[in-house]
């Protein structure tokens, strides 16, 4: 387990250009069925439970997700240009294998969330490339930086601020079985965040090759 600074942050502060109601095309991997990554969140959350609501957004199965690469918000995204980024994924995930990846050991508490290091990483990588390639097809400038990913699960989200020490603590005394999840496709889902839960409903799903 690793720690990052010394104090616990809300995380549910507006980011830039967020507000209540708006909407963001993001590409996610998701766990929908994967019973080994909801055995290990539901491990996580049992752990963190005693923290209290106040404390930590735990997350349910249904919403756990690695962020991948965001497109842009719905309402500056004509859905043709993200019909053209789908097309375009198609062709470029065509050319990615499916892989099988890992969860955790390591568990790391962020100032913001309780995180799962994915791993490998490269395959992953070589998803996300496949993406802003995609994304660069019909963009003439692809979103976020190339530099600085890394590949990540959130089991939960810090929803108020204090000491970290409790937290580490916690997770050190509460050690887990790591979790495999096998991944054959990328998903393109419209993402809101208005009731302090990343909740999306899905645009497409792109099968790895």
């Amino acid at each position: 387990m690793s720690t990052h600074l010394e104090s616990m942050r809300n995380h549910w502060w507006w980011r830039p250009g967020w507000r209540e109601g708006r909407r963001f095309y993001t590409w996610h991997l998701t766990f929908d069925g994967q019973d080994d990554v909801h055995r290990l969140a539901a491990d996580y959350r049992a752990a963190l439970a005693p923290l209290g609501p106040d404390d930590f957004t735990l997350i349910p199965d249904q919403w756990l997700h690695l962020t991948m690469q965001g497109v842009g918000f719905v309402d500056e995204t004509d859905t043709e240009t993200v019909d053209a980024i789908v097309a375009a994924a198609h062709q470029r995930l065509a050319h990615v294998p499916a892989f099988l990846l890992q969860l955790g050991p390591g568990t790391v508490v962020d100032p913001e969330a309780i995180l799962l290091p994915a791993q490998p990483a490269e395959p992953v990588h070589a998803v996300r490339n496949a993406i802003r390639a995609a994304i660069g097809d019909v963009l003439s400038d692809v979103p976020e930086k190339e530099t600085g990913f890394r590949p990540h699960v959130s089991v939960a989200y810090s929803a108020g601020d204090g000491p970290m020490a409790p937290v580490a603590r916690t997770i050190a005394a509460s050690p887990v079985t790591p979790a495999l999840a096998p991944i054959s496709s990328a998903e393109l889902i419209v993402l809101g965040r208005d009731r302090q839960m990343y909740e999306w409903e899905s645009y497409a799903t792109v099968r790895l090759g």
